[in-house]
């Protein structure tokens, strides 16, 4: 599973592979169920390589976020998304120490993490992703 190929859709929950694409839609399949959909082009979509976290100096790609989370639970899930904002806020303040906190809300926290677990079940080995060459040239 390529992380570059990775997406979230506005108004449907998990995340989905990309399959392939035509003019009007994308195909794709859940990364929980595995179920094909076509994706209109009126919907939003966002590539998880594309999503950053706000830090006080910089923005932080999601990748570098996520790879920082598999090495603190040594490849396993993390904590249930579920948990109490506070848990999350602590458990993210590990992950990412600088994060903003005025700008990165608890939903934010909430979602990343609930992608990471899904991610992780899926069978995602972040110690073996590289970052795109767009991302080695910013640091």
């Amino acid at each position: 599973m390529e992380f570059n190929k990775i997406i979230a859709v506005s108004g449907k929950p998990g995340l989905f592979k990309v399959i392939s694409q035509s003019k009007s839609a994308i195909i794709v399949a859940g990364l929980r169920d595995d179920k094909r959909a076509a994706i209109s082009a009126t919907q939003n979509v966002s590539l998880l390589e594309n999503i950053a976290i706000y830090t006080y100096e910089e923005d932080v790609p999601l990748l570098k976020v996520l790879k920082a989370m598999y090495q603190k639970t040594e490849g396993k899930e993390a904590i249930s998304h579920k948990e109490s904002g506070k848990k999350l806020e602590v458990f993210f303040a590990d992950v990412l120490p600088d994060y903003d906190a005025e700008r990165v809300y608890t939903s934010n926290i909430k979602k990343v993490i609930q992608w990471f677990n899904l991610l992780v079940n899926s069978g995602m080995d972040f110690s073996k992703i590289e970052a795109t060459k767009e991302e080695t040239e910013k640091e």
